[in-house]
């Protein structure tokens, strides 16, 4: 019996270690913040497991090796040492340990803003760069590595928690609040991003890509993000327009522009739509013009089925050449 439980246990292990690493692992982290809760874990983790080997190794002793009671006296000190002592030295080294590391991560950054906004179920994004320039986008963010950033949370409709595990910790969204975190990445690469914090039918559906990049290149993503959107000149963007999209969503560049929704300026490139849910293609922009309440039950946005098919590719052609 033993020996079945230990083979199922070693069948097992590589896929509890295989869920330490990944785009969204607090455990893999890519981030100076990130790194502190992952000491911290494993120091929690550490403490616990010496609690558990003690607690486990007195059980086995009372129960297999210890054949007479212990005198009372006996007792009352293990009970004490053991039992109350040794406890509240660990949890006491443990809280030491984590405010120690709080004022450093709650420095101020280096001078970019990122305003967040959590909605249902998707996040507006807002830049604010040190010069005073200002610029939206959604459900993407992109960082500087190296460099401490700001992040403002706050939601439209009901809390939710905005975290990218490989960074740091998470930090709740909360209507008519604005909280604080500063980020500060240490390796380059894509992360993704996820609302932790249970906000209605589509709350597993509300991710959020996430790329740190070097500086370079950031201030070049900043100045093609922050301009008017380079598209395509067919019948998409008349379609857009007419049927309305544009009551809801903006495009820089165009008449579009509606605050309910998204902006969509440069949409075409970004790496996935809908909140991270599906990638980026002309094909799944108009599957989720057409089918957005199956796709995203509850959202805000109603599904198009009733836009002729030629229509809707025309109009998710259009937005897939948004850049």
């Amino acid at each position: 019996m033993h020996r079945e439980l230990c083979r199922r246990g070693a069948w097992l292990l590589p896929l509890v270690l295989a869920a330490c690493d990944g785009p969204q692992s607090a455990l893999a982290p890519a981030g100076h913040e990130a790194e502190a809760v992952s000491q911290l874990f494993w120091w929690m983790a550490g403490a616990s497991l010496v609690l558990w080997v003690l607690v486990v190794g007195l059980s086995f002793y009372a129960s297999r090796r210890r054949e007479r009671p212990w005198p009372a006296r006996r007792a009352a000190r293990l009970i004490l040492v053991c039992g109350a002592l040794l406890p509240t030295l660990l949890l006491a080294a443990l809280l030491v340990f984590g405010l120690r590391l709080m004022p450093e991560l709650r420095a101020p950054g280096d001078g970019l803003r990122v305003e967040v906004e959590g909605q249902q179920f998707w996040w507006r994004v807002r830049y604010v760069l040190p010069d005073g320039r200002r610029f939206e986008t959604a459900n993407e963010v992109r960082l500087p590595v190296g460099q401490r950033t700001e992040f403002l949370l706050t939601a439209q409709d009901v809390i939710h928690s905005f975290w990218i595990p490989s960074l740091g910790g998470k930090m709740d969204a909360i209507p008519g609040t604005t909280n604080r975190l500063v980020l500060e990445p240490t390796q380059t690469g894509r992360f993704r991003g996820a609302c932790a914090e249970f906000c209605g039918a589509s709350h597993a559906l509300m991710a959020m890509s996430v790329e740190v990049m070097e500086p370079e290149a950031f201030t070049a993503w900043v100045e093609r993000e922050s301009g008017a959107a380079t598209a395509s000149t067919d019948g998409g963007a008349a379609l857009f327009l007419a049927r309305g999209c544009g009551a809801c969503h903006t495009v820089r560049g165009t008449a579009a522009a509606g605050r309910v929704g998204p902006d969509l300026t440069h949409l075409g490139a970004r790496p996935t739509i809908a909140a991270g849910i599906l990638p980026n293609s002309p094909e799944n922009i108009d599957r989720f013009i057409r089918e957005t309440q199956a796709i995203k039950p509850a959202a805000r946005m109603p599904s198009f089925g009733m836009l002729p098919p030629a229509e809707s590719a025309a109009i998710a052609t259009w937005l897939g050449s948004l850049r």
